[in-house]
């Protein structure tokens, strides 16, 4: 498929503003375009695919459609980055094809050369990639979504299609797709966790090129508001003990409507996967965060990101050029908490390279209302709040603008709930559902709390309880959000409390 012009002149201007500094640079001027989070130089995003970690970078691939700013034929875009914060864009990595759109996936380093794809003694890159054949659909075919590979052994710069594709063919599912793929040392065997409807199979394969089904999972087991997808399967350690994670994206059927992402810990032998419990738990209470998967050849560290959008509204939201960004990357990591385990998330420490200007303050007494607006002048609505208490009492964030617009968030005591409230945060009513208040019940049932939000331009990122309860929300103001205060009507003490401006990655 041939690439537009307008893309590439968006393409070189974004590369060299990542890498230099610039006087004129058109992407970072636009309305609402993140300053510090992942977003592609022009046109649709949706997915994260491929993350992979090689030779002292991150590849970040993503779902991409180069020529409109609505979902289409399915590419995978491409970045590099050396810590996930700053980030150099890459030409597309692989375009649709006869077979298909190039849906979603993952990416592995074969340093054995287990699939014989490596050449002059390098280890290939292999992207394992669902094959959509839209024709097939049309024709109201079932069997139209297959399972593929590239390799690349220029660490992903250049690709080229496996000559045997598909490796693994359609039995005649209507959804079989979004191929998260990893070495299981203990079976010696690659294990492909895949969505199949709704459930999750698993596969194992010696080679990344043949294939065994091994088991299913989850047809009677979590949420089931829509169809599954983007699943993810590893193993965290808690207390010294091995527990596998296994992550579900449903749309729809989130628990504040759209998307969203569900999880299960329990074991898995190289075979089958079996849940410790089966309560419904979600990775992240907001509205925006779906398909979130994680980098893979990390080692021990699971690093965990997703795409900041809702497929509620992901076509409608009122940005111009380009359409969503990426979650900040994430450490994830597992509690326990009155005797249930849970996943917590924490902005990755990377994110310090971009951190100044801090302001910080101590034994504070919120009464009534705290106006902040003076900490966070000049801050250009990116920065970091974080704050503790020994207290835990009905509060408000409060986000707002010289129209009187805001973006509350905060905690209510009677219901014991986190919440995020966007009905008067600008422009709303590009879509029924987007202007309304989202909750998320309090995992914790001790008193006090730690919170830390990120806001960047037109996104908020709450982490509250040392990341137990996360919620990721995007928002689209007419003017920045240029002020700040708490409020809380019963008076809350805050014992630390720290500002901090976030830098741009585009100058």
């Amino acid at each position: 498929m041939r690439k537009p012009h307008s893309y590439l002149l968006c393409l070189i201007l974004a590369t060299v503003c990542c890498k230099t500094k610039s006087f004129f640079n058109p992407v970072i001027k636009e309305e609402h375009r993140p300053q510090f989070h992942f977003s592609p130089p022009a046109k649709w995003m949706n997915d994260p695919n491929g993350m992979v970690y090689l030779n002292g970078k991150y590849h970040l691939f993503y779902q991409h459609y180069p020529e409109g700013t609505k979902w289409g034929p399915m590419h995978w875009g491409h970045a590099v980055s050396k810590d996930m914060i700053n980030w150099e864009h890459q030409p597309i990595a692989l375009y649709p094809d006869s077979l298909g759109y190039i849906f979603s996936g993952s990416a592995v380093y074969d340093k054995d050369n287990t699939s014989g794809l490596g050449q002059g003694g390098k280890a290939p890159l292999i992207a394992i990639f669902t094959h959509h054949d839209p024709k097939g659909e049309k024709a109201g075919r079932k069997d139209f979504q297959n399972q593929s590979i590239a390799f690349s052994l220029d660490e992903g710069k250049t690709w080229k299609k496996y000559a045997g594709n598909p490796v693994l063919k359609n039995p005649g599912i209507t959804d079989f797709r979004d191929p998260k793929v990893s070495w299981n040392g203990d079976v010696r065997k690659w294990i492909m966790t895949l969505a199949t409807k709704d459930r999750i199979t698993f596969f194992s394969s010696p080679n990344l090129k043949e294939w065994t089904k091994e088991s299913e999972f989850g047809q009677n087991e979590g949420a089931h508001g829509g169809v599954w997808e983007c699943p993810d399967l590893f193993p965290l350690i808690l207390n010294g003990k091995k527990m596998w994670v296994l992550l579900v994206s449903i749309n729809p059927g989130g628990p504040n409507k759209g998307s969203a992402t569900q999880y299960f810990i329990g074991d898995f032998d190289g075979k089958t996967f079996k849940p410790l419990i089966t309560e419904t738990k979600w990775v992240d209470w907001g509205t925006d965060n779906y398909a979130g998967v994680t980098y893979s050849n990390i080692g021990e560290r699971r690093i965990f990101q997703g795409w900041m959008s809702n497929w509620q509204y992901a076509e409608s939201v009122p940005t111009v050029s380009w359409r969503s960004a990426m979650t900040l990357p994430r450490d994830l990591s597992l509690k326990e908490v009155n005797s249930s385990i849970h996943l917590a998330s924490q902005p990755v420490p990377e994110l310090k390279s971009i951190l100044t200007e801090v302001n910080s303050l101590k034994d504070l007494t919120v009464s009534s209302s705290l106006d902040l607006s003076d900490k966070i002048k000049g801050y250009g609505s990116q920065y970091m709040l974080k704050f503790e208490s020994d207290q835990l009492k009905d509060f408000s964030i409060v986000l707002s603008n010289d129209l009187g617009e805001e973006l509350v968030l905060g905690y209510e005591k009677q219901s014991n709930q986190y919440f995020v409230d966007r009905s008067k945060s600008g422009k709303v009513d590009f879509e029924k559902g987007f202007g309304v208040k989202h909750s998320a019940p309090r995992i914790l049932k001790t008193a006090g709390t730690d919170l830390t939000l990120i806001v960047d331009v037109a996104s908020a990122e709450l982490f509250a309880d040392s990341g137990l309860n996360v919620m990721t929300e995007i928002f689209f103001p007419n003017k920045p959000f240029n002020r700040l205060s708490i409020r809380s009507t019963e008076g809350l003490q805050v014992k630390n409390m720290s500002l901090t401006r976030i830098k741009g990655i585009w100058k």
